[in-house]
């Protein structure tokens, strides 16, 4: 499974309006192209940040259902409002899963409902099958094929290992990590959340 991790920086006092618009137009219309689209969410720590997980059984079905989207009816009405949000929608992890991601379900989120990222940048490729620790929903590191959709730029060139849990505890880091981020992210109304 090759997920993206997407943060998006926005102008100012617009996060809601982005998430209203891709909560109404952007979920279902992905999916019936062959996407999940696995979580949207609103960046606790900062207010203009908006991230989302989407993913693909593979590469080559990744390149194929964003030509079909952002090529098609839906992305030409909508997309330029979306755009019109967004300082930066370039900061963008290709990940592969190493572990199952859990199956989500739409519309359950609630405050209680957290999900923590654990970020961890490393000089060398992580390991294939990493420690997972009790509290994982999902495990991934950087997918290293080329990117095959450049109308959308990925982080290239570094090693990544993402760690997924609803525990506020930030696991215990590999020992090979060189730096680290940690995202509190809430749900928005429509993610399914793992």
């Amino acid at each position: 499974m090759i997920v993206e991790l997407r943060q998006y920086t926005l102008r100012e006092g617009r996060r809601d309006e982005l998430i209203d618009l891709f909560d109404r137009e952007f979920v279902e219309t992905q999916e019936e192209l062959g996407m999940a689209v696995l979580g949207q969410f609103r960046d606790l720590d900062a207010p203009d940040r908006f991230v989302w997980l989407r993913a693909f059984p593979d590469m080559p079905s990744r390149r194929a259902a964003l030509e079909a989207f952002y090529n098609g009816p839906v992305w030409t009405e909508h997309g330029p409002a979306a755009n019109a949000t967004m300082l930066d929608s370039d900061d963008v992890l290709l990940l592969r899963a190493l572990t199952p991601l859990p199956p989500g379900r739409r519309g359950g989120a609630g405050p209680q409902s957290l999900l923590h990222a654990s970020i961890w940048y490393s000089d060398r490729p992580f390991p294939d099958e990493p420690s997972t620790g009790p509290d994982a929903l999902a495990v991934l590191r950087t997918e290293y094929a080329e990117n095959t959709f450049p109308r959308l730029p990925v982080r290239a060139g570094e090693h990544v290992l993402v760690h997924l849990t609803r525990s506020p505890l930030p696991p215990a880091a590999p020992a090979q990590v060189v730096r680290a981020e940690h995202l509190r992210l809430a749900p928005t109304s429509r993610s399914a959340l793992f």
